[in-house]
C-alpha cells in the first residue's frame, strides 16, 4: 500500500482492509511512519516516537473495530504506563506514568497500534500549540499558521494524513478548536460519558472530556462507541444509549429546530469569515429541511468566561504544585505564562472559588431552557481564522505585569485591579464560543464546512442538550453527505 491508497480510507475503512487480509498492520504502520517522516520536519506534531513498540504490537493478534490501524495519543491526560506524559512541560518530561489511562486501554482493546504521542501546550492551557519544551506545531493547510490547541499535535497529524484519527481532549475547546483549524471533525462528549481515570476521577469538575479528532463522522462515531461507558472505579455510571453511535451517525436526523448566533458572547470582535461560515451552514441546513433562525441563550457568557478561567487557573496552580512535588523541579521548569496564571490561581479565595463554581448550575439551567426551544445551538467554532504561529504570544506589557505578580505575590491584587478582564480578552477573544459546553457538561461538535479565501479551514460548532451525542453525529453525518470534506487534503505549503 502506498500513501495515496492509505489516505483514501478512514480508520474504519483501514480496519476493514486488515480484516479482509488485503493489507497487514505492519504495512499500514510503515506507511504511517513514512508519512510522519515526510511531514514532521515542517509540522512538529509528534513529541515521542514509539516505533519499536508499535512494530511489536503490529505483529501480535489484534481484535476490535480498529484492529491494525495506526494511531497517536495526546501527550496530556492519556497516560501510557512506563512512559512520561510530558503535558507540554519540561517539568514532567522524564516522569513515567504508573498506569495506562482508561481511554488508552480502550483504544488498545479496539486493536489500535499506537506509535507516538502528540504535541500540546504546557498543561493544555492555550488554544494554540507552541510549548517552550517542544516547539510549535504548525498547520498543514499553511505551516505559517497554528493548528489550534490544545490537541494541536493530534489535529495536525490527522490533517496531514499521518493517521486517520488521533487522541484528543477538551477542557475549554481543545478538541473543537484544532478540529476547526485543521478541517476535521471534533466531538466533545458530554460530562462523564468517557472516563477520565485512573489518574483523576473527574478532571476540572468534569469540564474535561477525552475523545478524538477525525477526518470522517463515521470514525468519530465508532471511536465514541469504543470510549463511552462507565469505568467501574470512576465517579459516574454513564448512560450509554441502546443504539450505537455508529448507527446514529448513519441515519439522517428528523427535521430540527436550530438557533444560531454569530456575535461573540464575550463582546469581542468576530471576523467576517466566521460569520460567513455560520450563515453558509444555516443556508445548507435550511436546504436539508431544518428550521434555522437567530437565537440567544440569554447566558452572561462574559461572566461564564471569568468563572471558567477562575477554575482553570486554580487547577493549574494545583498541577504546578503536584509537578514540583513529584519531580523536585525548580520554578523555572515552567513557562512564564504558566507561573503567572498559577499565581492567579493561588490567589483565589476558597469562598470565591465556590461562589464561581455554584454559578455553573445557573448557566446549565439557562442552557436547558434554551434547549426547550431549540434542538441545537449553531455558532462559529472560532471567532477568527487560525492565527499565525507566534501571533498570540503574551504581549510584552502583560509579560512585565506577570513577572511582577509572580515575584511579588500580587495575584489577588492583580485580580482586584481588573486584570482578569484583560486576560479574558487576550486569551478568549479568538475562541469565545467553546467554554459553554465545558461548564455545562453538554456535548458539542465542530464540523469542517468552511474554508476561508486564504485556504484555511474554519469550522462551525453545534452544541446539544444532555445526551445528544447521537443527534450531533447524525446531523454531522447528514452534513458530510451533503457537502463532503474528507477528500480535501492540505497542500503542506512551506512556512511563509
Amino acid at each position: 500500500m502506498d500513501y495515496a491508497d492509505y489516505r483514501r480510507y478512514d480508520a474504519v475503512g483501514l480496519a476493514e482492509l486488515v480484516a479482509r487480509r488485503e493489507v497487514t498492520p505492519h504495512e499500514l504502520l510503515d506507511v504511517a511512519l513514512a508519512r510522519l517522516e515526510a511531514v514532521e520536519p515542517t509540522l512538529n506534531a509528534v513529541v515521542r516516537r514509539l516505533d519499536e513498540q508499535a512494530r511489536r504490537r503490529a505483529g501480535e493478534p489484534l481484535e476490535g473495530p480498529f484492529a491494525g490501524v495506526p494511531f497517536l495519543v495526546k501527550d496530556l491526560l492519556q497516560d501510557i504506563a512506563g512512559l512520561p506524559t510530558g503535558s507540554g512541560s519540561r517539568s514532567l518530561a522524564t516522569l513515567p506514568a504508573a498506569r495506562n489511562a482508561v481511554v488508552v486501554d480502550r483504544w488498545l482493546g479496539a486493536g489500535l497500534v499506537v506509535f507516538g504521542k502528540t504535541n500540546t501546550p504546557e498543561f493544555g492551557t492555550k488554544g494554540i500549540t507552541e510549548p517552550e519544551a517542544n516547539g510549535p506545531t504548525r498547520n498543514p493547510w499553511n505551516p505559517a499558521h497554528t493548528p489550534g490547541g490544545s490537541s494541536g499535535g493530534s489535529a495536525a497529524a490527522v490533517a496531514a494524513g499521518v493517521v486517520p484519527a488521533a487522541g484528543a481532549n477538551d477542557g475549554g475547546g481543545s478538541i473543537r478548536i484544532p478540529a476547526a483549524c485543521c478541517g476535521l471533525v471534533g466531538l466533545k462528549p458530554g460530562r462523564g460519558l468517557v472516563p477520565s481515570g485512573p489518574a483523576v476521577d473527574e478532571d476540572r469538575h468534569g469540564a474535561v472530556s477525552n475523545g478524538v479528532v477525525t477526518r470522517t463522522v463515521r470514525d468519530a462515531a465508532v471511536m465514541l462507541d469504543v470510549l463511552a461507558g462507565a469505568d467501574p472505579n470512576g465517579p459516574y455510571l454513564a448512560a450509554v444509549p441502546q443504539e450505537s453511535y455508529a448507527s446514529a451517525a448513519s441515519v439522517p436526523p428528523r427535521a430540527l429546530r436550530i438557533g444560531f448566533a454569530t456575535d461573540s458572547p464575550i463582546g469581542t470582535g468576530v471576523d467576517p469569515e466566521a460569520v460567513a461560515a455560520v450563515e453558509d451552514a444555516a443556508a445548507l441546513l435550511d436546504g436539508l429541511g431544518h428550521v434555522v433562525e437567530p437565537a440567544a441563550t440569554g447566558i452572561d457568557e462574559r461572566r461564564l468566561s471569568t468563572d471558567w478561567l477562575t477554575m482553570w487557573f486554580a487547577w493549574l496552580a494545583a498541577d504546578v504544585r503536584q509537578a514540583r512535588r513529584s519531580t523536585g523541579c525548580a520554578p523555572d521548569a515552567f513557562e512564564p505564562d504558566t507561573r503567572f496564571l498559577a499565581a492567579l490561581g493561588d490567589s483565589v479565595r476558597p469562598s470565591d472559588y465556590l461562589a464561581s463554581l455554584r454559578r455553573w448550575n445557573g448557566y446549565t439551567q439557562q442552557l436547558g431552557a434554551f434547549h426547550e426551544r431549540y434542538d441545537l445551538l449553531l455558532t462559529p467554532t472560532l471567532a477568527y481564522p487560525p492565527a499565525r504561529v507566534g501571533e498570540l504570544a503574551t504581549p510584552p506589557a502583560l509579560q512585565r505585569a506577570a513577572r511582577l505578580i509572580v515575584t511579588a505575590r500580587l495575584g489577588r491584587a492583580a485580580r482586584w485591579a481588573g486584570l482578569m478582564d484583560r486576560i479574558v480578552d487576550e486569551n478568549l477573544a479568538r475562541t469565545p464560543y467553546t467554554q459553554l459546553a465545558n461548564i455545562t457538561g453538554r456535548p458539542a461538535i465542530s464540523v469542517p464546512l468552511h474554508w476561508t479565501a486564504a485556504g484555511l479551514p474554519l469550522g462551525v460548532q453545534f452544541l446539544g442538550p444532555l445526551g445528544s451525542e447521537g443527534l450531533l453525529l447524525s446531523l454531522a453525518g447528514q452534513l458530510e453527505q451533503a457537502r463532503p470534506w474528507a477528500h480535501r487534503e492540505p497542500p503542506l505549503l512551506p512556512a511563509r
